[in-house]
């Protein structure tokens, strides 16, 4: 009994268009999936951040580029010495990295170029100058429930909650907490918040 040997001259053409068809449409679709899951990581998960400037050296660096952490804070409040990204309010495009000194319903101040929350001396490791400008802070800042005062790390080097181009952060504002530097590779490393 001899088989039959088939070939592509045997098959129909009409078989084969459906066949480029449906891997076509199936490409299509795995495609959209990748897009969509995409954009729900990016959106609800994490994004990537570069910093701009010197405002939080010594900890971050100008050109870092960091993984942004937008899961946490959707299961609790931020905390204090948290580093935080927000968009800048007069320009929504440009995200700021700031760290949180001041919580809600504290009261901050800058006396003698040091920083008090709610008249005791804060005690951090992050601040690496006494402040030359204590801006708004030269009065005392009442924070309502839902504010957060920030700093960067390089206090005379920062326009941060001092200044009322920034001004105290709403909770609505922040996007997530700088969790992961991935850029220079020889600096890849979680960052310190506590």
């Amino acid at each position: 009994m001899r088989k039959k040997i088939y070939s592509d001259k045997d098959k129909k053409p009409e078989k084969i268009e459906q066949n480029k068809a449906k891997e076509i449409a199936g490409l299509v679709i795995y495609c959209l999936i990748v897009i969509a899951a995409m954009f729900l990581i990016i959106k609800y998960v994490g994004q990537r951040t570069v910093v701009m400037g010197h405002s939080m050296e010594p900890t971050l660096q100008d050109s870092d580029n960091l993984i942004t952490d937008k899961i946490t804070y959707r299961f609790r409040d931020p905390k204090r010495f948290d580093i935080i990204v927000f968009p800048f309010k007069d320009n929504r495009a440009t995200l700021l990295i700031k760290r949180i000194v001041g919580m809600p319903g504290e009261t901050v101040q800058v006396i003698d170029g040091n920083v008090y929350v709610n008249g005791y001396a804060l005690e951090d490791n992050y601040g690496n100058a006494v402040m030359t400008d204590p801006g708004l802070a030269a009065d005392p800042v009442v924070l309502k429930e839902d504010e957060y005062f920030v700093l960067g790390d390089n206090r005379n080097n920062s326009t941060d909650s001092r200044f009322e181009s920034v001004g105290n952060i709403h909770r609505s504002e922040i996007i997530g907490r700088a969790w992961l530097r991935v850029w220079p590779l020889n600096k890849l490393s979680l960052l310190k918040h506590q």
